[in-house]
């Protein structure tokens, strides 16, 4: 029977996508722990980033030194944390270097159940160590991630009805004077850093400002044993758009290129932290490994000469929050594409622009799954007809199949024949649901994807039990209702005549329910729904055909 081969194909299909998830999640890119250099970060400074080391290499400009030595330990500890809090950030910034050391998104809460407990994307420390830096290099005296600022005081927030916030720490040496600012602006997860640089002294200065990006791999506590989704380094040009450059792309090689415009971010499920220069500005891309498992992606600007007396301000955008894919179509050309949805972009991104437009209307993400599962059964309803009326005349036929099983025995070949000539006679076609499925299988995917990869799913609530679509079900009564609609599918399809097959299709349900008991609410409902309307369409067409009534 091709119809059963087929929907083990499509079957296939999808325990493929599950086992290339693991086989991502195993052998993909992720860190190895380094267990003697983790001893030997943890015996440093409490929530400092290892110095030095974490400054890039500037290749073919023989003008910079960038090489420091480290810091005394005294200097070290000199270092104190800025509190900030903003209508959508609470962080910390580190007067050595003005570093982002941490920080927490006030909109998203770690679970539904602690509204409290904010989300918390950076930090200085193991496990998921992600911070931001960014500094001047110079042959002159310049202010890196290594060197400590004077802030005038150590707390600020943005009180109701302010629209900005301005955040200032000052450095000065040998004739130069640096302001570095943060400007926050309420309602905006992109936050604009500046280097302003005075040339007080009697000398040219000449420099460069570098913003790079250092985190480690995330935590396994943080990461479903069945669903794999990307973590790592990612960049974007006019003329590679958007580009992955993985871990084990940084263990392998440095990244090393002119860019104009564009941007560099380290994204992972839900969130990303993305330096955005200017969008003339031609920057180089680089990247780097660091000791302890730490991995680098940044950008330095052209080299900037300043007179005696001059000054300029490099300025860049720095953004952390979630990926919210109209926010980011703002921000910069091509960082939507963060919201990474793989090979079938193509198709996902409409298919997210019509999930949102039915939200903008019922203004719950669970019906809108509904009504976009609904849209898309219609759309496909014409290819399901063909499929579902081929089954059922194959399912009319079935006990003249069995006939001929029973009167040939293991002659396959004159039981083919007889069955082709039964085909032929009753003008069914064995092949007629092939197309129909195929053509699916691509939109399936995609939406799979959208509903995996959208952060509107974290924790978007729908009706009574299902508080958050993004988890799994807390009951399991989903994946059950899916497990039952699925072995109702295949009651209401001919049985295959071959005994291991039809094995195999009855234990189908039992295995889909099991993977699906740990997938998140949302995906489970759509594949209910879609199920359910399949059931709908299929008993019908069977039983017209059944009737001798045209469809």
């Amino acid at each position: 029977m091709d119809n059963y081969r087929l929907i083990l194909v499509f079957t296939l299909v999808f325990l493929g996508l599950l086992l290339w998830q693991a086989w991502q999640r195993d052998y993909g890119p992720q860190s190895q722990p380094a267990t003697t250099e983790i001893a030997q970060q943890e015996a440093r400074v409490p929530g400092q980033v290892p110095p030095d080391e974490a400054l890039p290499t500037v290749r073919g400009t023989t003008d910079l030194d960038a090489s420091l030595p480290q810091p005394p330990e005294a200097e070290r500890v000199a270092a104190q944390r800025i509190r900030i809090e903003t209508d959508l950030h609470r962080m910390e910034i580190d007067t050595r270097g003005g570093t982002v050391a941490s920080l927490y998104l006030n909109d998203y809460p770690v679970r539904v159940t602690e509204p409290d407990n904010k989300f918390r994307l950076m930090s200085p420390t193991r496990p998921n160590l992600f911070v931001a830096q960014s500094g001047l290099l110079s042959a002159a005296a310049a202010p890196t991630h290594e060197t400590i600022y004077h802030a005038p005081q150590s707390e600020y927030r943005m009180e109701p009805g302010q629209e900005q916030l301005s955040v200032e720490m000052v450095w000065e040496e040998e004739g130069v004077r640096v302001t570095k600012r943060f400007l926050f602006t309420r309602g905006e997860y992109l936050i604009q850093v500046q280097h302003t640089v005075e040339n007080l002294g009697d000398q040219p200065w000449a420099g460069r400002e570098y913003r790079q990006l250092i985190r480690t791999d995330l935590d396994s506590s943080m990461q479903s044993a069945f669903i794999y989704t990307y973590t790592g380094g990612v960049y974007y040009s006019a003329e590679e758009k958007y580009t992955k450059y993985s871990f084990r792309d940084m263990r392998d090689r440095d990244l090393e290129r002119d860019v104009q415009g564009g941007w560099i971010a380290m994204i992972q499920h839900y969130f990303l932290g993305a330096w955005v220069p200017p969008e003339g500005q031609t920057n180089r891309f680089y990247s780097k490994i660091l000791s302890d498992e730490r991995y680098l992606i940044g950008a330095y600007t052209p080299l900037v000469e300043l007179e005696p007396g001059a000054s300029h301000t490099f300025e860049s955008g720095f953004l952390a929050g979630p990926k919210l894919q109209e926010y980011l179509k703002q921000v910069a050309p091509g960082l939507h594409l963060a919201v990474d949805y793989g090979m079938l972009t193509i198709l996902a991104q409409p298919i997210f622009w019509l999930l949102s437009w039915i939200y903008g209307l019922v203004g719950n993400w669970g019906w809108s799954i509904i009504l976009l599962t609904i849209l898309i059964k219609a759309a496909f309803y014409k290819l399901s007809e063909t499929s579902y009326k081929s089954m059922a005349g194959l399912r009319k036929l079935a006990p003249r199949i069995q006939a001929l099983k029973d009167r040939y025995g293991d002659d396959k070949q004159r039981m083919n024949q007889a069955m082709m000539e039964i085909y032929k006679t009753e003008k069914i076609n064995p092949l007629g649901g092939c197309l129909p499925i195929l053509v699916q299988i691509p939109v399936f995917i995609a939406l799979y994807w959208v509903l995996l990869e959208s952060v509107e799913m974290r924790q978007a609530p729908f009706i009574l039990w299902i508080q958050d679509l993004s988890i799994r079900d807390p009951y399991f009564i989903l994946p059950l209702i899916m497990g039952v609609s699925m072995y109702v599918q295949q009651k209401l399809n001919p049985a295959p005549p071959d005994p291991m097959q039809a094995k195999i299709l009855m234990a189908l349900p039992f295995v889909f329910t099991f993977f699906f008991a740990f997938f998140p609410a949302g995906l489970v409902l759509y594949w209910v729904v879609n199920n359910l309307l399949s059931i709908a369409q299929q008993w019908y067409i069977t039983r017209k055909v059944e009737a001798g009534e045209k469809v």
